[in-house]
């Protein structure tokens, strides 16, 4: 482990500007989401204090986000399997919270890497969990995924269908879950809200941070982006042939900056009598492939090519989100639209076509 906290005139204005505020310990904080989040606690009065390991990550994030907030993060070099790095995090910083996001996450590498994914996925969360027990540390917001919900029985997916992941990454994230509830039954001072969301896209509206996949992007948005910039030659569509109004597969789409107002949401609502709810947070409506890459052309001007292939295994043909009780529960629901979604995508793209690698 190493804290790369700064020091000198940033670092003391930072923390005599943020001396008060709450600390939430934000594990994956220079991730595609986790970034965006940090920026999303300093603009509402909370610290925050990064965990990362880099591997899936970028250090520059630091600097972008101290160009656009005015304080540069509290972070440590960590990876959560490092269960005494992560006690010390905690002996040394009175966190109130954790917004929990620092994982493995690519489906199709998953099937192929399923004991690297258990171990850091779930290994990772145990000595968090340990540690934040150790630091008397109860309120969690945990970063899960749709895809515990495996092939849906219906759509929108409510919080009560049935949970059924069907590949190592969906069950890391529904084990997870499951050590959540278990802890809760466990113990009721434990504030836990689990938070399956859809399919973030976009960026900050600087264009100044986004989405930097590592190597092919597994994503359809990043990867029109990178056919719009030149990076990739053309998008492959798998399959026209759905049950769908044109063909193509259907999904819930939902900005970054929605999904990181979302975890803002949940810290709120975390009380101890609401032991451990999950909550669906998309937009609640779903847009095929074709109808996004129409908005990507409309917003880049950039025509993307695309050809079509054969269904691949495993996948659906409509997956989208009922979110009448994150509504609710949490008083928040998506404001973006699809083409907001994509312009701002493509505004990152455009300004950082190799990611953060320039």
């Amino acid at each position: 482990m190493s804290n790369e906290n700064p020091t000198g005139k940033v670092a003391r204005d930072a923390a005599q500007g943020t001396e008060q505020a709450r600390k939430v310990l934000v594990t994956g904080g220079g991730g595609y989401i986790g970034s965006h989040t940090v920026l999303s606690l300093y603009a509402a009065g909370y610290q925050p204090i990064l965990v990362d390991n880099w591997s899936n990550s970028n250090p520059v994030v630091l600097d972008r986000l101290e160009t656009l907030s005015g304080m540069r993060p509290m972070h440590y070099k960590l990876d959560l399997r490092d269960a005494a790095g992560l006690n010390e995090v905690f002996t040394n910083n009175e966190i109130d919270s954790v917004i929990h996001f620092a994982g493995l996450k690519a489906v199709g590498e998953s099937q192929h890497m399923p004991l690297e994914y258990y171990d850091n996925n779930v290994v990772g969360t145990l000595n968090l969990l340990s540690a934040m027990r150790g630091g008397a540390c109860s309120k969690i917001v945990f970063s899960s995924s749709a895809t515990v919900y495996g092939d849906p029985e219906s759509v929108p997916i409510t919080e009560q269908a049935s949970l059924r992941a069907t590949n190592p990454y969906g069950r890391t994230k529904l084990m997870i879950e499951e050590i959540l509830r278990d802890l809760s039954a466990s113990d009721p001072q434990w504030e836990i809200a689990i938070l399956r969301y859809f399919n973030p896209v976009g960026a900050h509206a600087s264009g100044s941070l986004g989405e930097d996949p590592n190597g092919e992007p597994n994503n359809l948005v990043p990867y029109i982006a990178q056919v719009a910039v030149g990076k990739l030659k053309q998008l492959s569509v798998f399959g026209d042939d759905y049950n769908t109004a044109d063909g193509t597969g259907v999904r819930d789409y939902i900005h970054v900056l929605d999904l990181a107002q979302a975890h803002l949401s949940a810290l709120e609502v975390l009380v101890p009598e609401h032991g451990c709810k999950a909550y669906n947070i998309g937009t609640g409506r779903g847009y095929s492939v074709l109808e996004v890459i129409k908005a990507f052309e409309l917003a880049s001007g950039q025509t993307i090519p695309f050809e079509i292939k054969p269904r691949r295994t495993g996948d659906i043909a409509t997956c989208y989100a009922d979110v009448a009780y994150s509504k609710k529960a949490l008083n928040w629901q998506a404001k973006f639209d699809l083409q907001t979604m994509m312009a701002d995508h493509w505004r990152w793209q455009k300004q950082n076509p190799k990611g953060y690698s320039e």
